[in-house]
């Protein structure tokens, strides 16, 4: 089944340019929020990471965020010497070294959370909570078949 057709391609109705778009546009409207805060919204996707348990070393933070390994080695670096993250080596293979967030790392955590979620709320305001959902559904099943994919 074609979607798109190549010769009608317009970016304003490019799933691909639309999601990097939207990606962008959050990013940069999310920095504000973090300016009182000792981390950027990148090193908070860090933080939250560890915290639901998505990574728990750098590579797969590396994987998650799909960053490379050695611009993650930096940001957790960074969040080390904050004291908002530990490292320790794994006992059954040394090789591994797991992360975990401090007691500051986890307030810092949810307490850009909270933030964040209420920028959310505002930019989706005038969406209803079905549309939300379905929006949502419809971003984890393409999340879904691109992971399978990758």
């Amino acid at each position: 089944m074609v979607i798109q057709e190549l010769d009608d391609f317009d970016p304003e109705r490019s799933v691909g340019y639309l999601t990097k778009r939207v990606f962008q546009l959050a990013r940069i409207g999310m920095e504000p929020l973090f300016q009182d805060e000792e981390v950027t919204h990148v090193q908070w996707s860090v933080l939250m990471a560890l915290l639901v348990g998505l990574s728990q070393t750098a590579a797969e933070l590396a994987r998650h965020l799909c960053h490379d390994t050695g611009a993650t080695t930096r940001i957790v670096d960074t969040l080390e010497e904050r004291g908002l993250i530990e490292r320790s080596r794994c006992t059954d293979d040394r090789r591994i070294v797991r992360l975990r967030l401090t007691d500051s790392g986890v307030a810092v955590a949810r307490r850009c959370k909270e933030k964040v979620v209420a920028q959310w709320n505002i930019w989706l305001c005038d969406w209803t909570s079905e549309e939300v959902d379905q929006f949502i559904g419809h971003l984890l099943r393409l999340r879904n078949r691109l992971e399978t994919i990758a």
